[in-house]
Formats: structure tokens, C-alpha cells, sequence
């Protein structure tokens, strides 16, 4: 299978993480990268590996550049990396093997999240359909995110990808607020039944950091991974207070009315 897949990557300012993801896709004859026009030493460590083609767009949305990078894949199957995604070897060995029926489209594929290389026992990342039929399959917008949708029928995988981000500390806060930006104006303009119970709870304002808290720490088993599971957790907890800061700022947006002039 793997002759038919093409990797889709996309890039912006990824040269902590590009070389990892990289050396886990040396099996695949082409990889499509759509970059929006990276100023640090991306390129440079792109160019190193001949099978990667470069595309570069201005990053409008998530879905726009994901649907562009759809258009350059010539092969039948496509599988979607962010730039700091590692393929284990065993999900490898299962993509050689593996045989899809024709009324398979796409493939769910769980994660490993790491915190400075160490994988950890839980996260939070739910499985993405990051392998599908490229010409029954196109992105949408989802909040901060996109989300695939594909025509037919998808199963899923056991071997996971590795999500291995180790851009700075600065670089991940920059990107949290713009991220719960695009998630305030998905929670207002969804209508709550259509929400999901995480969602809604994060509506709430109030419990959402909390909860991720505990939940990170205890029902993921982060507090058995030392400090490791503690920053993933403190991760967590300021990215939902984050959220829940933006979303009380754009209530009393809304509700603050300007002072009325004295005649």
C-alpha cells in the first residue's frame, strides 16, 4: 500500500520539528509540502531530501491550505501530517500490509502526544483521519482547526503517530491565542445542540480548566510521567483558561454599550 500514499504536510517556521517527520517518511517517492513562506531554516531542510515537492501559499485558512495540497497529490491515497507529526515503525509495517476494501475511504490513526521527546501515557488528541482516498475526500474549517471529510466508509488503526512539537514555549503561546480566537467564533455561531458535551462544557467558562486539570493528571496517568505530565497538564490548563478568558472578553463585547453623549 504504501506505493500508493502520499504524505501532505504543511509548513510555517517548522525547523525544531520538520527533520523528525522526515526521517519516518523516507519509504514514500513523493511528499507534498505546502509551505506559507517560512523564515527560518525550513526550506533549507526540506531541500535536503529529494523526494519532497515544495508548494508554498499564504496561509488563509486551515481547510483552503489543506484542500491546495489535496490538488498536488497525483496518487490515489494521501496521508495528512502536521509538521510535527512522526510516523511510528509499527503503524509503518502496518501500511505496508494493509489491503482496504473498496468502500474504505479513510483511516482514523491515534496519537502519541510527547513532551520534549517522551511519549506520554494519555493525551487528550482524539484519533485523526489523516489516511484517505484523495479524490473522495476534502477539508472543512473546525474552529482553530480543519476536519476531513470523506464520501465512504473509514475504519481505524492501533498503531499510533507520534505528536513531538518542540518549538519554543514563546512560538506555542503565540499560536494558542490565535487558536482560541477561531474557537470563540465556532462556539458562538454553532447552536448548542450540534455542540459536543466538551464543547458545551467549555461554554460554561468556568469548569473547563479545572476539569482538563484532573483530567490530564488522573484519568490520563500524566502524574506517572513525572514533570513531563505536569507541563502537558499546565499545557492544557492555560490553553482552557485561555479560551475561557476570550470567551468572557466577547460577552461583555457584546453587552458594554457606549456611554451616551450629554446633550
Amino acid at each position: 500500500m504504501l506505493e500508493s500514499i502520499t504524505p501532505l504536510i504543511l509548513t510555517y517556521n517548522e525547523a525544531p520539528n520538520i527533520e523528525r517527520t522526515l526521517q519516518q517518511l523516507q519509504w514514500a517517492s513523493r511528499i507534498v509540502v505546502i509551505d506559507s513562506f517560512s523564515t527560518d531554516a525550513t526550506l533549507e531542510i526540506l531541500k535536503r531530501y529529494p523526494q519532497v515537492e515544495i508548494f508554498q501559499r499564504k496561509f488563509d485558512t486551515h481547510a483552503k491550505q489543506w484542500n491546495f495540497g489535496l490538488e498536488q497529490i497525483q496518487s490515489e491515497w494521501g496521508l495528512s501530517l502536521d509538521a510535527d507529526y512522526a510516523l511510528t515503525d509499527a503503524l509503518i509495517d502496518k501500511l505496508k500490509i494493509l489491503s482496504p476494501s473498496p468502500e474504505i475511504d479513510g483511516y482514523f490513526i491515534p496519537f502519541k502526544y510527547c513532551v520534549f521527546g517522551k511519549p506520554l501515557r494519555g493525551t487528550i488528541l482524539p484519533p485523526r483521519q489523516a489516511l484517505f482516498r484523495k479524490g473522495r475526500s476534502h477539508y472543512i474549517d473546525d474552529g482553530h482547526t480543519q476536519l476531513l471529510v470523506v464520501q465512504g466508509q473509514s475504519e481505524s488503526l492501533s498503531n499510533p503517530i507520534l505528536h513531538d512539537d518542540r518549538k519554543s514555549l514563546s512560538r506555542w503561546l503565540w499560536a494558542q491565542d490565535r487558536y482560541m480566537v477561531l474557537e470563540v467564533k465556532k462556539l458562538q455561531k454553532t447552536p448548542l445542540s450540534e455542540l459536543g458535551w466538551g464543547d458545551r462544557l467549555r461554554k460554561q467558562k468556568i469548569l473547563a480548566p479545572i476539569i482538563i486539570f484532573f483530567y490530564c493528571l488522573i484519568l490520563k496517568g500524566g502524574i506517572f510521567d513525572g514533570w513531563h505530565g505536569w507541563y502537558y497538564a499546565f499545557q492544557r490548563v492555560f490553553a482552557e483558561t485561555l479560551l475561557s478568558l476570550r470567551l468572557i472578553e466577547a460577552d461583555l463585547s457584546t453587552t458594554t454599550r457606549p456611554p451616551q453623549k450629554l446633550n
